[in-house]
């Protein structure tokens, strides 16, 4: 069975699930599995060292699927950005047909995009925030709640308040994302009003995420407890996976320290370094509380199939047996 919505029929996929744009892990063989296995994969720009980098992975993918799959384009601030255009304009040459944008100031993106006729999913974390996107003309929205790995924003409003409450206001698909990692996240994210479901942390468990083992153990091995929230006391909150390092992070949040004693922890590289060797204890990385409801460490196909099976059966016979 296949649950067909709006996103679905926008973006012409066969289940309403989206691979989360993961920095490090949305690269093309994971994208393609997820896309093969009827959802939407998603390459992730900015893990690419530069734009021609990005240009052969989004080859890679398109030989690896005959689905559509999407790029990220993640934009935040920095004191020395990406060439951001150039990215831009290799997903642009490379006949990409689906972006994800997320991060601040979009709209010069949003704009060049849609003048080539790519659709344009944005990620936010705030109602007001998927409004403005409504109105800068994207042609769907995916929207986190405060369970999400990554940055969740500073108003801590968790999914089961969000999406009713952004689907009130929207008149666009929207995704529900954050803490969705089963059957029954989809089916209560379609009864919210979400027209699917976006997924960063599951895939990571997946055989096809590239990650070391280590880390997809990790995720099985953990529960809803086992985040943490750093950055707070810089106004640019993020969840991750509790480790020795996201622990000396709060200590020295703690202590009311800048930003820059917590630099050389957190940098990317060395997140990377650890993602390769398979120390989860060398950098931060990370991941959603949705870690309580990982379990095991399937194929995304099997994931896939698992998911729309059980919502499908929740549907069908739990929630129509209650009905008399």
């Amino acid at each position: 069975m296949a649950f067909e919505t709006r996103f679905t029929r926008t973006f012409g996929i066969e289940h309403p699930i989206v691979q989360g744009g993961m920095m490090w892990v949305g690269r093309a063989a994971l994208a393609a599995a997820v896309s093969n296995a009827g959802g939407l994969g998603m390459v992730t720009a900015l893990t690419q060292p530069d734009p021609d980098a990005l240009r052969r992975e989004i080859k890679s993918c398109q030989e690896l699927t005959d689905k559509p799959f999407g790029v990220n384009l993640t934009i935040l601030p920095s004191i020395d950005p990406p060439p951001y255009a150039a990215y831009r304009q290799a997903i642009i040459d490379s006949g990409v047909r689906i972006v994800e944008t997320a991060g601040s100031e979009p709209r010069e993106h949003v704009e060049h995009f849609k003048s080539h006729g790519i659709k344009v999913i944005h990620k936010c974390t705030a109602v007001r925030h998927a409004l403005s996107a409504e109105r800068m003309g994207v042609d769907a929205v995916s929207i986190d709640g405060f369970e999400c790995a990554g940055h969740p924003g500073e108003e801590d409003i968790p999914g089961l308040i969000m999406i009713p409450a952004a689907a009130d206001k929207l008149s666009i698909p929207m995704l529900a994302s954050g803490g969705f990692g089963d059957g029954r996240g989809l089916a209560a994210a379609l009864v919210l009003g979400a027209e699917g479901i976006n997924m960063g942390t599951r895939f990571c468990a997946t055989v096809e995420a590239p990650l070391h083992q280590n880390f997809k153990q990790h995720m099985v091995d953990s529960d809803e407890r086992s985040t943490d929230i750093i950055f707070r006391t810089y106004r640019n909150s993020a969840r991750v996976s509790r480790n020795a390092i996201s622990q000396e992070v709060l200590s020295i949040e703690g202590q009311g320290r800048p930003f820059a004693d917590v630099a050389h922890l957190v940098k990317g590289a060395r997140g990377l370094e650890g993602l390769i060797s398979g120390n989860t204890d060398h950098g931060i990385w990370t991941a959603g509380q949705v870690m309580g409801l990982i379990h095991d460490i399937p194929t995304v196909a099997e994931l896939m199939a698992r998911i729309v099976a059980d919502a499908e059966a929740i549907f069908t016979r739990r929630i129509s047996g209650m009905l008399s």
